[in-house]
């Protein structure tokens, strides 16, 4: 992948045709923090880029990252779409680290808080609607007719009147000469061929026959593989190390100190993980080193009793409350989670005098960049990144430390090198989601109507890691998603946010602050129902008159799930809706609990989602499926505790998934939409956990308001 640079317009359009004949398309995605990136030769800089080839086929430059969420095809789709191209004929690559390539949603280029399809729609039906009426004008000139007089149909342009055809291969570098239009004509959706349809994946064959390439998979000439030795505690440093018994073991090469630990590099990967094994190191644990769940919980108690940072207040809470004739409280608690990616973290790096390539399973291109060249004193544009298929994501790969590792350990040792993590390594060296505290009182009035709600959320904050300055007045906004944004009618609302630092790092994983968020509001709100003797669905619907996209995946999954209608001996029913990332999807679980074993079975899951115009609804179903795997495995099962500074869990065995025999059958049910499109990789997973424990109250009469689900909760 050679360095990305930017031309003129009219510069580059010369080029492209004259290299072959190719037609490329680009076309700009206006950012909010465009002044974060270095000055374009252009006002108009690309960041999508089409290229149409000789023979025919089509290649779409991604600018996202695919980690199993269908991003190529989805993308592709919408180009296809607005081109008329025969789909046969698409190919795709992944995009460099470039300003050009920039996500306007975040101003950067990555790949997260499902804005992919958001980001994307406007700019490659635009690009793809531009490409077509050039080819169809260029066909045109060739007849000496009107374009008028002809249409693009399956990659060609047809004359009406004489049924003469022209392949976009043959027209392409006649079309390259002509100006891009400014304003396209958009297809009439009713004429869609693609958008809205299940179109097979781009990535199925190459992911079957082996041939796609995961960073794990990533050679190099004269490439050396390394592990690293980290601190077990959080924040502790090397105290000293002796490499003597790592360098004897064969296959090793140098033992070296970088910023996260000691580094063993070897031929192989296996060589330099039994050379850390023999390695001899002394640890200054620092001050976390007696860190511990239960003084983590101990501190979120305390600060639970102090005045956080306002995030929304509706009328007078307290008041309301006062005047109640029924009051509900509780307190609800969630754990650290581990991302568990199936591909641990890696990545490749070769640093050179003139450059730095970076090859990495990456959500955020550049940040890596930005990582790469801040290690090596080089240029962003000196630093390239080629970013590989990633085995899992979650948010997990928005960060920066396996590609820091791997650039300083080939900067030390001047050849390429890769980094490569253990499971162990990943579990107990996560950024993790983070462990809250929340405590919730509800009022309601003499008819079982709430009045008010009042919550504390006590907990650590990604933001002020992740993106410093962000966090204004003691509010991470993300800390308090999936509970503020409430569009429950309840006309006394308050909620506020104590920051509670805990000595453990967290990040982004599936959801965000919506994963737990999620699951308390509607867990809540459960008990509020029941304890005005409402029926669970009932009250979501009279709750949510005024907002129409919530009530409607409410109404569709309790209509396709036979709410109200007799069950299996030994089945319950549990509902729950959630907002997050511009969609809205309602989940109902049907649920067997046996209280003696404390054995807890999701049987089936009924999903609606309204996530706007959408693409391809096969892809929307699976991430539906899989936000569903994730969020239940996280109810179920999930649970990352600290004893002496040190994460409990090390592996599967002791942090365990979801199995095949536990998954339930999932139905996914699609709103037609016309509203602008929303995110569809995480949305899933926030209301699966309260549909399963407000199934699970329907049996016990006892909510369950911490995770992950005990046995003793059940009896």
């Amino acid at each position: 992948m050679s360095p990305a640079t930017t031309l003129p317009r009219r510069d580059f359009l010369k080029k492209s045709a004259a290299g072959g004949g190719a037609l490329i398309i680009g076309c700009y995605l206006p950012g909010k923090f465009e002044a974060l990136a270095p000055p374009p030769a252009e006002p108009a800089a690309l960041n999508a880029w089409v290229r149409i080839a000789p023979d025919d086929s089509v290649t779409l430059v991604i600018d996202k990252s695919e980690m199993g969420q269908g991003v190529v095809t989805s993308l592709a789709m919408l180009l296809a779409e607005e081109l008329e191209l025969d789909w046969t004929k698409v190919k795709f690559e992944f995009a460099p680290a470039a300003p050009q390539y920039f996500n306007p949603l975040f101003g950067a280029q990555g790949t997260g808080g499902s804005t992919s399809v958001r980001s994307s729609w406007g700019p490659l039906t635009k690009a793809g609607a531009a490409a077509r009426e050039m080819l169809i004008a260029a066909a045109a000139k060739q007849w000496n007719v009107e374009p008028s007089a002809c249409h693009a149909e399956n990659g060609a342009v047809v004359h009406k009147a004489t049924s003469k055809r022209l392949r976009y291969g043959t027209l392409a570098e006649a079309a390259a000469k002509l100006p891009v239009p400014a304003n396209p004509t958009l297809k009439d959706p009713k004429n869609y061929n693609y958008i809205g349809k299940p179109v097979k994946r781009l990535d199925t064959r190459a992911k079957i026959n082996g041939k796609a390439g995961f960073g794990i998979d990533v050679r190099l000439s004269k490439m050396q593989h390394a592990v690293v030795a980290r601190c077990p505690v959080f924040g502790g440093k090397v105290k000293s190390f002796d490499p003597t018994k790592a360098k004897a073991i064969r296959g090793v090469k140098q033992v070296l100190q970088i910023s996260s630990g000691v580094a063993v590099v070897a031929d192989n990967t296996w060589s330099a993980m039994e050379g850390r094994r023999a390695l001899q190191i002394e640890w200054d644990e620092g001050s976390n080193a007696t860190n511990s769940s239960e003084a983590i919980r101990k501190l979120y108690l305390e600060n639970a009793e102090k005045a956080g940072a306002i995030a929304r207040k509706d009328g007078d809470v307290d008041s309301a409350l006062a005047g109640a004739a029924k009051k509900v409280e509780a307190v609800y608690e969630v754990p650290f989670l581990a991302h568990a990616t199936m591909e641990p973290m890696n990545c490749a790096a070769d640093v050179r005098a003139d450059g730095c390539d970076i090859y990495a399973p990456t959500q955020f291109q550049t940040f890596n960049q930005n990582t790469g060249a801040k290690l090596t004193g080089l240029k962003p544009e000196q630093v390239r990144i080629h970013t590989t298929y990633l085995g899992g994501g979650f948010g997990r790969r928005a960060e920066q430390d396996f590609a820091r590792e791997a650039v300083e350990i080939s900067k030390a040792i001047s050849a390429p090198a890769q980094v490569t993590w253990s499971r162990e390594d990943d579990m107990q060296h996560d950024f993790y989601r983070p462990a809250t505290y929340t405590k919730l009182t509800g009022g309601l009035d003499a008819d079982g109507w709430p009045v008010a709600w009042k919550c504390r959320i006590v907990g650590p904050s990604i933001m002020s890691r992740f993106f410093p300055g962000s966090v204004k007045n003691g509010l991470d906004n993300s800390s308090v998603e999936g509970i503020v944004e409430s569009k429950y009618a309840i006309p006394n609302f308050f909620c506020d946010y104590v920051l509670t630092e805990a000595g453990v790092p967290v990040g982004f994983w599936r959801s965000v602050g919506n994963s737990q968020n999620g699951y308390i509001t509607e867990c809540f709100v459960e008990e509020l129902a029941r304890a005005g003797g409402k029926d669970s669905f009932a009250f979501r619907r009279k709750l949510l008159e005024k907002a129409p996209r919530h009530r409607g995946v409410l109404e569709l999954a309790a209509e396709k799930a036979g709410w109200g209608k007799p069950l299996p001996a030994g089945l319950t029913r549990g509902i729950a809706v959630v907002e997050s990332f511009g969609s809205f999807v309602a989940e109902v679980a049907e649920v067997s609990v046996d209280r003696q074993s404390g054995e807890v079975k999701v049987r089936r899951v009924v999903c609606a989602v309204d996530c706007g115009r959408h693409v391809n609804p096969d892809i929307i179903a699976a991430q539906m499926e899989g936000g569903i795997v994730y969020g239940l495995t996280a109810a179920l099962k999930g649970q990352i505790t600290i004893a002496q500074g040190r994460v409990e869990q090390g592996n599967f065995n002791d942090y365990d998934l979801l199995r095949m025999n536990e998954m339930p059958k999932v139905e996914v049910h699609i709103v037609p939409s016309n509203e602008a499109p929303g995110g569809c990789g995480e949305p899933g997973t926030p209301p699966i956990a309260p549909a399963l424990c407000n199934a699970i109250l329907a049996v016990t009469g006892k909510p369950i308001r911490r995770l992950p689900i005990r046995a003793e909760d059940l009896a």
